[in-house]
């Protein structure tokens, strides 16, 4: 029987690099774009031997803003997918979609490549807010471009959130919550923003708290989301996601239950039987065609500490099975302080530790 698999797809592009962001991707020409979808498309073509034994459960383009391409390029990429692996019958494939970066003829082009879940960046419902955030784009240009997902025939959307932003305020989160659920998208992911180093907005805003909504005002916010969102339908599957009754993301599952997975494309990563793969982080060699980067086996420990770290990320929790003893003194501890609970033969995070789940996390971090 075929091991599941999914894949990853990165498309390191976008229309401008937003303040906060620190993921592998910038502006680039059309010609720069087209070169790489060529390599990246080389780079499938030489998955044969891989593509042996697994079967292919959910496929995710991330970005950049993938949806900057032209409208065949995903198609091209997925047709390449599709003669390289096993599919199976009922694969979620999804595609991460900036607001004002599509129209109809890119999105029908999209469900007949087979795509058919679409991860809207709207991040908030409130103009000045997004112009903060350097978004390229409107709450208007937002609706306009889910309204027509859902004219062509899109039935799985999911939008992006994000809380804690500079001058946002607990009652400006709730409308943007509101508005949201309002639309009833299948998911919604909301996070807090972190602030990284190396982007404008640690340049402007670290040191600096008091710019930035307060503790205090964060966790209320983090109390909202979740109040809202049960109050609309959506059910909390993970700690910062929420999703109506069998919409759950299948590949970010995915990642938390460690299934394997392939990355393809700049910077992507792969775990595949215990061993992870880091691809070419430098896109000029990348388009020279040398895409392979690094490979690490994973210890005992990694393989251990990762089964915690992310499955306990999940609000149903993990099976500690033959960790079980060796965590028995730390389940007991976090038992103790009412952080974490066994139920039906798993351990999963209460709402108090869900509270503080950095500091639960991290005590399986040897």
């Amino acid at each position: 029987m075929p091991k599941p698999l999914e894949l990853y797809v990165h498309i390191p592009f976008c229309i401008r690099k937003c303040a906060y962001c620190d993921f592998l991707s910038a502006p680039a020409e059309r010609e720069v774009q087209s070169a790489y979808v060529e390599r990246l498309l080389e780079e499938i073509r030489r998955s044969e031997k891989l593509s042996d034994g697994y079967e292919v459960q959910t496929v995710f383009f991330g970005g950049g803003t993938p949806s900057i391409l032209e409208a065949d390029c995903l198609y091209k990429i997925m047709g390449e997918l599709r003669k390289q692996f096993l599919f199976s019958g009922n694969p979620e494939i999804t595609v991460e979609v900036n607001p004002g970066t599509v129209d109809e003829e890119k999105l029908s082009k999209y469900l007949e490549a087979g795509i058919n879940r679409l991860s809207l960046g709207l991040q908030s419902a409130n103009n000045e807010e997004l112009q903060k955030l350097g978004r390229i784009h409107t709450w208007e240009q937002f609706q306009e471009s889910y309204q027509i997902a859902r004219a062509v025939g899109f039935h799985n959307i999911n939008v992006d959130l994000m809380s804690a932003l500079p001058g946002q305020t607990k009652e400006s989160w709730r409308k943007t919550l509101e508005k949201v659920c309002t639309l009833s998208p299948e998911h919604i992911s909301a996070y807090s923003l972190i602030i990284e180093e190396g982007t404008p907005f640690h340049e402007r805003y670290s040191g600096h708290p008091e710019l930035l909504p307060s503790e205090e005002e964060e966790r209320q916010m983090y109390y909202d989301t979740k109040k809202l969102a049960v109050a609309y339908g959506y059910e909390r599957y993970e700690i910062s996601n929420y999703a109506k009754p069998g919409y759950a993301c299948r590949h970010n599952l995915g990642y938390w239950n460690r299934t394997d997975y392939k990355g393809y494309g700049l910077g992507a990563a792969s775990l595949l039987n215990q061993v992870r793969y880091t691809n070419q982080m430098v896109i000029s060699e990348y388009l020279d065609g040398n895409t392979e980067g690094t490979m690490e086996p994973l210890t005992d420990r990694e393989i251990r500490e990762e089964y915690f770290f992310l499955g306990l990320r999940k609000t149903e929790g993990v099976f500690p099975g033959r960790y079980q003893e060796y965590y028995a003194s730390l389940f007991q501890k976090l038992q103790q302080q009412q952080l974490l609970e066994e139920a039906e033969g798993r351990v999963r995070l209460t709402d108090r530790g869900i509270d503080v789940s950095n500091y639960v996390l991290a005590q399986f971090l040897e």
